[in-house]
């Protein structure tokens, strides 16, 4: 098979994965011969502010000893298989990074042989990046679950971000859809990760190389179970905290061709991902527990984000008084995100503040002024439009209550 052949199968097989943002990467490889995290720039990730960087996003192999259902590469599907070498996807990399095509590499695999076999090739890719190619833009590889602790030091070593997908939201829909992976042996190389990277921040010396400096990350799948958004976002949130995990991805789940027949038959409307992703932010940044953000039916409102449900749940903590309340109440303001509230309160310094002032700030006054006091016509805007969001919001539920279980048959 030509390598331009190679190229198509595996960039294609790559797609499914969407844990390759590059945010956190700026000046990891500082004094490295070629190649930067920096610029404008295929697939394209971000960095925290907003600038672009184009990575090459490719499988070693879709060739895989697993038999996951929801997966496209999975054993038993009749999909066109490939598989690079190791010195491919280096010429690749070099040749392309040359050419200004890209900035960085996004390297997974399927398993073939073993974890440590598959583990091992990926690192390599690595290896020869770094020490012969003298390569310095972003490299974010895949850790292959239950591959040794050793092979994850030495990916940490190269890497400037690494993720291993926990593939599903619970033990028990791994169980159900991938029998052959265990969750312990996922969180297991996400722990050994973790702990690395800790260590290697702790280290006062500067001169200790780096591993891992843009963290990790992970995956998973949702909508191809029944498991519900409440319990989505708290495996989300254990995962933060015990492995302090820079990004949790959650991608919508597609049917794939010959898919199983116990598999949903309709895609999960992409609402859904972006649901998840707002309520995300909000136990991340905002202050907000995941059980906050739910009432009884345990999904998250796909007509209004998150945080405007909850608000509109809680009329009693409302309007608020922007120039005397505390940024974590602030921060539950519906329009008000964390920079706009750290720079009102930068102004809040320099005196009272006026609607006027909201404006400069480009606050959204439509969004902010039902929620807060002492804006002129804020106290009768307030009572109509909170009373109009929470009709929409009761006649949303059993619509959505409807949908979710569509969806679980």
């Amino acid at each position: 098979m030509s390598l331009r052949r190679k190229l198509a199968v595996l960039a294609d097989a790559a797609k499914y994965d969407a844990s390759c943002a590059s945010s956190g990467a700026k000046g990891t490889r500082s004094g490295s011969g070629l190649g930067s995290t920096e610029g404008m720039g295929i697939c394209h990730s971000y960095t925290p502010d907003g600038r672009c960087v184009s990575l090459l996003k490719i499988l070693f192999t879709n060739r895989c000893l697993y038999d996951c259902r929801f997966c496209i590469n999975r054993a038993s599907s009749d999909t066109e298989r490939a598989a690079f070498t190791v010195e491919e996807v280096v010429r690749l990399t070099m040749d392309l990074y040359r050419r200004n095509y890209i900035e960085g590499l996004f390297l997974s695999s399927g398993i073939v042989v073993s974890e440590d076999h598959t583990m091992e090739r990926l690192v390599e890719v690595a290896r020869r990046l770094r020490e012969e190619e003298r390569f310095g833009g972003y490299v974010h590889l895949k850790i292959i679950a239950g591959a040794s602790p050793e092979l994850v030091s030495l990916a940490g070593r190269y890497a400037d971000r690494l993720s291993c997908n926990v593939e599903l939201p619970t033990a028990g829909d791994l169980a159900k859809l991938a029998p052959e992976k265990r969750a312990e042996s996922i969180e297991g190389s996400m722990h050994h990760a973790a702990e690395e990277i800790g260590a290697r921040k702790r280290e006062k010396s500067k001169k200790a190389p780096p591993f891992a400096p843009a963290g990790q990350s992970t995956q998973m799948v949702v909508g191809a179970t029944p498991t519900t958004d409440q319990t989505i976002l708290r495996s989300a949130s254990t995962l933060y905290r015990s492995h302090g995990l820079r990004r949790v991805y959650y991608s919508a789940y597609s049917p794939i061709v010959h898919a199983d027949p116990g598999l949903p038959r309709k895609p999960v409307t992409l609402l859904r991902e972006h649901r998840l992703y707002q309520a995300d932010w909000l136990f991340r940044f905002y202050g907000f527990e995941v059980d906050e953000l739910f009432e009884e039916e345990q999904a998250l409102p796909l007509d209004i984000d998150p945080k405007l449900a909850w608000a509109l749940r809680h009329p009693e903590l409302f309007p608020l008084d922007l120039n005397r309340a505390p940024r974590e109440q602030l921060l539950r303001v519906p329009g008000l995100g964390a920079r706009r509230v750290d720079r009102l309160l930068s102004a809040r310094r320099q005196g009272r503040l006026r609607a006027d002032d909201l404006r400069a700030l480009r606050v959204s006054m439509p969004k902010v002024a039902p929620f807060v006091h002492g804006l002129e016509g804020a106290g009768a805007h307030h009572r109509v439009l909170m009373r109009t969001l929470r009709t929409r919001v009761q006649e949303k539920r059993a619509e959505q209550l409807e949908l979710f279980e569509s969806c679980a048959a």
